[in-house]
């Protein structure tokens, strides 16, 4: 593992990785609500010819952070995408969170 900035962070912070993982899977998975949006946004597409109604919330991504994409952000070798980065930041600011530490920025994790 060499010393990123999110190595030195989590080390810091005496986050595991496992737990990271487990958060991200809890805040990223579909709930009811999702699904009823989704369910909605499915049969406005098919209606089409009604009247579009505009439905401002957004689902969550359905996406966790992965083992691979964890490991990609611990050695700093692979390029991660926007959307993984942010949920790594979720699942670490909602890990701070529960420690009753203070929230990290984007900047300070890549």
């Amino acid at each position: 593992m060499s010393d990123t900035k999110f190595a030195q962070l989590i080390a810091a912070k005496k986050i595991d990785s496992r737990r990271l993982l487990a958060v991200s899977h809890g805040l990223e998975s579909l709930g009811i609500e999702d699904r009823k949006i989704r369910l909605a946004k499915r049969l406005a597409r098919k209606a089409e010819g009604g009247a579009k109604e505009k439905d401002t919330r957004k689902p969550k991504s359905g996406r966790p952070v992965t083992d691979r994409a964890l490991a990609a952000a611990l050695s700093g070798k692979e390029k991660l995408s926007g959307p993984t980065k942010t949920r790594i930041l979720k699942a670490v600011n909602a890990i701070l969170s529960a420690k009753k530490q203070e929230a990290v920025q984007l900047k300070e994790l890549f």
